[in-house]
């Protein structure tokens, strides 16, 4: 029974990785320092963790948690490229210094291996699709720079200390206990709340826009999977799903799963934000036997149950 550290365990991705750890019998701790997580996330396992709340920016704060631990996933993050842009210290501090204290921290305590969750944002707005783990860099915001400053972290931890990361680029991870009530939040969750609430869906941009959307449940597996994987250690993997939806073709499908003919507003685009984005996920395939099991259409009928009968009513 393998000992797992998940920093960020009480947010929205990182409670579907604890839900899935416990499922598995495994023993698990939680860092979360709850300014973007919630502890009713983890409501249906809270008897079944040990959470711990504290800060990554805190070195010495979260040492102590790291003892005896096999595996950490790192999730905590302050996510989003808006907030970035509106506040890049605090980005900075929470996305690079935090990351450098849990590899620290990981490296002391001799831990096995650390997952970190990456972002395609690091590729930025680059015209060569699909998106290929070789491709040149080109972060256009604070977030995504310092997302990828964390991918570097990991991988000079490993080839200097032997201790083993894998960087996972996720791209748009949706899904259940995504927070609608932040304006950071991802672009589904904000367009499924508009309909819940019987508002009109706002789209920066003319919505041509597309995005490899994952559902959270794919992004769980890879993520499990880089754990153990003999040959993902110093690797950057992306996860995906390998399709690609626009956010006009996203209004479409939910204009028929709440069977209206809802129209979005249209207002100028923002900075930061990239035009296409799509998933080779051919080395998670190879490296980790990844394969994507929902689709895009489903984990929107998903999302949307889960928001009907948690968030708001319809």
């Amino acid at each position: 029974m393998a000992l797992n550290l998940v920093t960020g365990g009480a947010g929205f991705i990182g409670s579907h990785v604890v839900e899935e750890l416990v499922r598995r019998g495994d023993k698990v701790i939680v860092l979360d320092n709850f300014a973007t997580g919630r502890p009713e996330n983890l409501a249906a396992v809270r008897d079944r963790v040990d959470l711990r709340e504290a800060d990554i920016r805190n070195l010495d704060q979260i040492s102590p948690s790291f003892a005896g631990v096999d595996f950490v996933i790192h999730l905590a993050a302050l996510p989003s490229v808006p907030r970035s842009i509106k506040d890049p210290l605090t980005t900075n501090a929470v996305n690079i210094n935090g990351t450098l204290n849990v590899l620290v921290a990981a490296r002391d305590a001799k831990v096995k291996r650390v997952v970190f969750a990456a972002s395609s944002s690091a590729y930025g707005d680059s015209p060569v699709l699909p998106r290929v783990e070789n491709q040149e860099p080109r972060p256009l915001s604070p977030y995504a720079l310092t997302k990828l400053a964390g991918e570097y972290y990991c991988q000079i931890f490993w080839r200097i200390y032997g201790l083993e990361t894998v960087a996972l680029r996720y791209f748009n991870i949706f899904g259940p206990r995504q927070n609608p009530g932040s304006p950071y939040s991802g672009v589904l969750s904000l367009f499924i709340a508009a309909y819940a609430r019987r508002e009109t869906p706002v789209i920066f941009g003319d919505g041509e826009q597309s995005r490899d959307f994952t559902y959270v449940q794919n992004a769980v597996d890879a993520t499990l999977r880089a754990c153990t994987a003999r040959e993902a250690p110093g690797r950057v993997i992306n996860v995906g799903v390998g399709d690609q939806h626009t956010l006009n073709k996203a209004i479409g499908a939910l204009n028929k799963i709440f069977g209206r003919q809802v129209t979005p507003r249209y207002e100028a685009p923002r900075a930061g934000d990239v035009a296409a984005s799509l998933a080779d996920v051919s080395l998670a395939r190879q490296v980790l036997n990844y394969q994507p099991s929902v689709r895009f259409e489903e984990g929107l009928q998903r999302t949307v149950d889960w928001y009907r009968q948690a968030c708001v009513p319809s």
